[in-house]
């Protein structure tokens, strides 16, 4: 016996108290009856009196109120409108007699434990709103989700009732004709009823459709009418179409008339007794449905155009008709109440005509239909339709193929036989607790965000999306039914109940078997997830563990679910006739795996959790005026706190359960383990594995092996892609990966609970507006699976511990970080636990003034940092410790995290591919630059030497932290890092505590800076072999390596050096130094080749006094060269400032033959700059400089200083000597003349008299001496 679809799950007799006033009344009395789903009461009225009760549960209450002496002839319930009445009436309940129109006050409350929201009800009489029916009998109210109240009278019109708080001459209640026209007043007030020809067709029944504000209303005389209350549900009521004919059957929709049919064998007309909304996730194009009393329903739109068109925009455009779309017949007679199994549709049954149904009621409701039959004359029954969920249809069938020609069009039929007419029915909703999740959760992705409040109604929606969709997260339905007899609870078997009864029970194999034949491999085992996982709503019985474990053997067992194949063959089809002609033959499609009904179960039970999350934001922005571009607003979750706690439940029960598996090796993990290794399985390196498993014939994952024959016949097919075993451990790796993103998601949502508790807006505040869009657009799917969304979620988590560890905190970090770390540890794991131990210690140390304590606890903050050395936020960090004066923290974390990008030290040693490497190498560089800007910030320097801040500390403290960070910087076995140090350490000015403390490496970096030539500079053998081109940027680090020298006690090196930078090379005179720049060099050169012989410096730098003496012969060559320059400069100066016209007859001194030509000025001017760029020889000096410009004084100096021996008669300094003295005699005249022999003789070595013959000398200044007595005498004479 098959578990029935729809069964009763309880019945209760009508309260005492209502049946004793009925009975008194005798029958006779007016009687209504009706459910209020929203506060979960039934009611019904005898005359003047009402009676409410509780409609789930009898608890003994059954509250009373009379109305006047009137009899009560209609009852509505309206949510109240806020600032109205007091907070705790939260209901209005409308009462009309055929005098008056009453308003009475509902209060709800809850249980003590809260369970129940609607424990408690008490009717609060508001005698001021009161008004008069002006002789109109009421027959229907009905109420909006947003408090309208509707009334239908039986004039044919409708009325709404507005109520005010009321205030001067207003009244606070009053009555208002919607309908009403000039023709209407003037027939009921001034036209007597005489004249009024045309009979009034009341309004017996109006229902709003919530989505599309309209309302039908239904007459006495069949016709139905379309009302539009405007898109926003607040506009002027407006009629939109009357159809009078709507159920006539000689309509296109009966079939018209049959002509061969008599008269009397026509069906008798039948009248509607439901009409209701359609809801969009119903359908787009369908809008209401009528039930009518012969069981056929039609399916009514509003809008106009074609049948195909129709909906495409029934969003934008308003009703504008009334139209049959289609067509159901009725529900065939004689169905029992189970699933039945090998029949045709319902749907193309015939129904004969003597046996039609007589419905005498019906309720509609999002999918599901409740009709009352009284055709049958022993017993009415209650018939349930609803869509059926089966996947396929129940016809014999492989595992692979089913036919699913009307799986659309099939619905499921339960006949239910009842005593008692049933009266009316109605939806139970489920609490509001779970109605907010259920609305939260699928708001945005159904079409609930069409409704507003009550959140009741929208979850009940989610019914019509069928019953596979959303058995994982709805409560079975259930409808109560008001009969004659009492109130009776339905209750709807989804196919994941029937299956739990099917395992509840000692059911057959072979009914097992039909379940997942009808409803799918994947479906099914997607149902046997849900139980096994036990992920089916709360409210439901609970699951045993007999029923899980069966149901976990059912989602395992490869005889239901099927083993992992191949799908197709890569193949070509036979390429030989039957004729034994040839065919080229057909390509079909690769074969592709086709894993088993377990897996696809899997995907559809992880899909459907998913789906309200995946795709959409995490966040959303509310308050805006406008569009969320603007990025104004609150930041919020846009799931509220319980919809991600329910959601996070079912996603960690589901992945425990597979882990549970998997640990077990229950399933395809035991197949794949007992093969071997999954990875050999799956890249074919493996050996042959598994024959020993397959060869028993136990195994429940068998693989039927090929005998002797059939691998002959093998050897000449081409090879299979994948071998059984590759498929199952291909699968298992599918299943792993599929439980891995569950717990990832798992762990978001808890993460994402966990923000939602501690305010999102505040702890959004702390991120840029960047951050803050970014955050905005995150998808959940973005969240769990991308980069971005990790970088965002710590983000978020460190705002997070900023609101525990600042100073306003509101607990300790251990608090949060045991909700992370258990909740969700891959986005807080225990680095992260320690990174942000070691910042509340740092933030309690910056708060004490106790020194002691403040190290101690800066100390605990570097030991925990130190066991995560690639943490994240270094820079803050250390800024932090930087504050608290602890160094060793600032230069010891940085460099520990750069050690640890580089481990094997690939990048230093060249091992990595240069893709890597910039990456790498920047990420280090972003390290040291911790450290060089903490050595900034004591130096009162930004970076490139730009001013920076500077620190509160004295300059003795200040040096001695520089020196510290120096020390510790140097202990550190990164030569990389050194090299980043030193320049630091030249660009801030610090030479001389880089000289001091400089590591062993310093002159390898000195050197190598400063061009290191292809021999050590210590070992060259020769001094004159070192001069090379060398620019300004490098002649800083070859003057420190000298005075690292100099420092040192190695003075030869450092003479050596000194020399190097005196006789560098320059191609242009800004990078050249001044020739007093290149004397200072020579100059310390010498003192340091001095110090070097009076050190005795033998053993390691061998010296003699050649070396002496050579860079005292530079010096002295040096110093005529500057000579000369300044000679050369003093020319080019006294040519400027002679005119350059004519020459003067006053003119005392004739010039020269060179200063006369303007072009040997200007060489001159060229020859002082080349001297201002390199160093020159004495005999490029002499030959190129001194002769050519007439120096003669200078050219005695460098033959004097060259020993030079001349000729035997000595005719060159002869000669120069001549053109000195008649120079200078020309210039000065004879005093001039012997005040330069006195001068320039001096300088020179009269020792062998070969650069100073002084006979001739005198005999040169006699002849110019007599020259100017003769010529004095011939003046005075003359």
């Amino acid at each position: 016996q098959w578990p029935p679809l729809v069964e009763v799950a309880e019945t209760r007799q009508l309260p005492p108290m209502l049946i004793e006033r009925y009975n008194a009344a005798a029958g006779e009395g007016t009687a209504l009856c009706g459910i209020f789903s929203e506060i979960h009461r039934a009611w019904a009225t005898v005359d003047n009196s009402f009676y409410i009760w509780r409609f789930d549960k009898w608890d003994g209450q059954c509250q009373e109120y009379h109305a006047d002496e009137q009899a009560i002839c209609a009852v509505g319930l309206a949510r109240a409108k806020p600032g109205i009445f007091v907070e705790a009436i939260q209901y209005i309940l409308i009462l009309a007699t055929p005098v008056e129109v009453m308003l009475v006050g509902v209060c709800c409350s809850a249980s003590a434990d809260g369970t129940d929201p609607y424990a408690e009800l008490s009717l609060q009489p508001l005698p001021e709103y009161m008004i008069s029916t002006d002789g109109v009998t009421m027959t229907c109210i009905t109420c909006t989700d947003r408090g309208q109240i509707f009334l239908s009278g039986r004039d044919g019109h409708i009325y709404e009732l507005q109520y005010t708080t009321g205030s001067g001459w207003r009244k606070r209640c009053r009555k208002v004709c919607l309908t009403t026209g000039l023709g209407s007043l003037l027939s009921r007030w001034v036209l007597p009823s005489a004249f009024n020809f045309s009979a009034v067709d009341p309004i017996v029944d109006m229902v709003i459709d919530e989505e599309r504000n309209t309302i039908y209303a239904r007459t006495e005389g069949m016709k139905l009418q379309l009302f539009d209350l405007g898109a926003s549900g607040d506009g002027p009521l407006k009629k939109i179409t009357e159809e009078k004919n709507l159920v006539d059957p000689r309509d296109a929709p009966y079939g018209g008339r049959r002509p061969n049919a008599s008269r009397a064998a026509r069906s008798p007309k039948p009248s509607i007794v439901c009409i209701s909304p359609l809801s969009a996730m119903e359908s787009k194009w369908l809008h209401a449905v009528a039930v009518l009393s012969d069981g056929k329903r039609l399916f009514i739109s509003t809008s106009g155009g074609s049948s195909s068109s129709v909906g495409l925009n029934s969003g934008l455009q308003r009703p504008s008709c009334l139209k049959i779309v289609a067509t159901r017949p009725s529900p065939p007679l004689g169905v029992g109440g189970g699933l039945t199994f090998g029949a045709v549709s319902a749907a193309g049954r015939a129904q004969p005509e003597d046996l039609a149904l007589k419905v005498e009621s019906a309720f509609y409701s999002a999918g599901a239909l409740i009709m009352s039959d009284s055709s049958a004359t022993a017993m009415s029954s209650l018939l349930a339709v609803q869509k059926d969920s089966a996947a396929q249809l129940s016809l014999p069938s492989t595992f692979a193929t089913a036919s699913r020609s009307s799986k659309a069009l099939r619905e499921t039929v339960s006949a239910l036989p009842v005593e008692g007419r049933m009266l009316c029915a109605s939806d139970v909703f489920p609490l509001p607790d779970a109605a907010f999740i259920m609305q939260s959760l699928y708001a945005d992705v159904e079409c609930l965000s069409a409704f507003r409040k009550p959140s009741e109604k929208a979850s009940v929606k989610l019914w019509a999306k069928g019953d596979l969709p959303t058995q994982h997260i709805l409560p079975r339905r259930r409808m109560v039914v008001f009969n004659t007899m009492g109130l009776m609870e339905l209750v709807f078997n989804r196919p994941v109940d029937i299956l739990r009864k099917l395992f509840d029970g000692n059911t057959l194999r072979s009914q097992i078997e039909e379940f997942f034949n009808r409803f799918g491999a994947g479906e099914a085992a997607a149902m046997c997830l849900m139980l096994a996982a036990k992920l089916l709503y709360t409210e439901d019985s609970l699951i045993s563990n007999a029923v899980s474990e069966k149901a976990a053997e059912a989602f395992e067992d490869p005889g239901l679910v099927g083993m992992p194949q191949l799908n197709g063959t890569t193949a070509l089809s036979n390429t030989r006739t039957q004729a034994g002609g040839f065919s080229m033959g057909q390509v079909v499609q690769e074969a592709e795996p086709l894993f088993s009904g377990a897996y696809e179960g899997l995907c559809l039970c992880s899909s459907r959790l998913l789906y309200p999350v995946w795709e959409l934001p995490v966040m959303v922005v509310r308050g805006l005026i406008g569009s969320n571009d603007h990025g104004d607003g609150v930041v919020v979750c846009r799931l509220s706190t319980g919809a991600m706690k329910v959601l996070e439940s079912k996603i960690r029960s589901l992945e425990t359960f597979l882990r549970s598996r998997r640990n077990k090796r229950r399933g395809l993990y035991g197949y794949v383990a007992g093969l071997g290794d999954s990875g050999s399985i799956l890249y074919k390196t493996g050996p042959t594995i598994g024959a020993g498993i397959h060869n028993n014939g136990k195994s429940p994952y068998r693989i039927r092996d090929m005998d002797s024959a059939d691998q002959s016949a093998s050897n000449k097919k081409p090879r299979s892609l994948y071998t059984s075993a590759e498929l199952a451990a291909m699968e298992v790796r599918a299943i792993e990966c599929l439980r891995r993103l569950l717990r990832r998601s798992g762990e978001a949502l808890v993460l994402l609970q966990l923000i939602c508790q501690h305010n999102v807006a505040r702890l959004v505040q702390t991120l840029g507006n960047d951050l803050r869009k970014k955050l905005v657009q995150l998808t959940f799917h973005q969240l769990v699976c991308s980069e971005d969304g990790d970088q965002l979620a710590m983000r978020l988590i460190s705002s997070l511990m900023e609101y525990y560890i600042g100073p306003e905190g509101k607990g300790t970090v251990e608090d949060i970080s045991t909700k992370l770390r258990e909740g969700c540890p891959s986005y807080f794991n225990e680095s992260d636990y320690k990174y942000y131990s070691a910042v509340e210690s740092l933030e309690k140390a910056s708060m004490t003034n106790n020194q002691d304590e403040r190290d101690i606890l800066a100390r605990e903050a570097f030991n925990l940092l130190t066991k995560i050395p690639d943490s994240a936020d270094l820079s803050a960090i250390c800024k932090r410790f930087e504050n608290l004066r602890f160094y060793e923290a600032v230069v010891r974390l940085p460099l520990q995290k750069a050690q640890a990008l580089d481990s094997n030290a690939d990048v230093i040693n060249g091992q990595i591919d240069a893709r890597h490497h910039d990456t790498i190498t920047a990420q280090r560089v972003q390290c040291y630059e911790i450290v060089m800007n903490a050595l900034r910030t004591l130096k009162g320097a930004g970076r490139s030497g730009a001013p920076g801040p500077v620190t509160a500390l004295d300059p003795a403290s200040r040096s001695k932290c520089i020196k510290q960070i120096i020390q510790l910087s140097v202990q550190w076995p990164d030569t990389a890092f050194h090299e980043h140090l030193y320049r630091t350490l030249i660009e801030l000015g610090l030479d001389n505590e880089l000289l001091e403390y400089g590591g062993s490496d310093l002159v390898a970096f000195l050197q190598s800076a400063g061009r290191k030539h292809q021999e050590e500079v210590r070992g060259a053998p020769r001094l004159d072999d070192l001069g090379a081109p060398i620019s300004t940027s490098q002649t800083k680090y070859l003057e420190l390596l000298a005075r690292y020298y100099v420092l040192k006690g190695e003075h030869v090196a450092a003479a050596r050096m000194l020399l190097i930078l005196a006789e560098r090379q320059c191609s242009n005179a800004e990078e050249a130094p001044a020739l007093d720049q290149r004397y200072q060099y020579l100059s310390n050169a010498v003192l340091q080749a001095k110090s070097a012989g009076i050190a005795a410096d033998s053993s390691r730098n061998p010296i003699d006094s050649s070396t002496v003496d050579l860079l005292e012969g530079k010096l002295a060559v040096l110093r005529f060269q500057m000579q000369i320059k300044q000679e050369l400069e003093s020319m080019a100066s006294r040519l400027e400032t002679i005119p350059g016209s004519s020459e003067s007859p006053s003119d005392p001194f004739p010039r020269d033959n060179v200063l006369a030509d303007a072009e040997s000025a200007k060489e001159a001017k060229d020859k002082a700059k080349e001297l201002s760029l390199n160093l020159k020889s004495i005999t490029q000096l002499y030959n190129d400089y001194a002769v050519p410009f007439n120096l003669w004084e200078v050219c005695l100096e460098m033959l004097n200083f060259a020993n030079y021996s001349g000729d035997a008669d000595s005719k060159i300094v002869r000669e120069i000597w001549a053109r000195l003295l008649d120079q200078t005699l020309t210039r000065g005249g004879l005093a001039e003349a012997c005040s330069v022999v006195k001068r320039v003789g001096s300088k020179l070595d009269p020792a062998d008299g070969a650069c100073l013959p002084l006979d001739i000398i005198c005999l040169h200044l006699e002849k110019a001496a007599l020259g100017d007595l003769y010529h004095q005498m011939l003046v005075s004479t003359g």
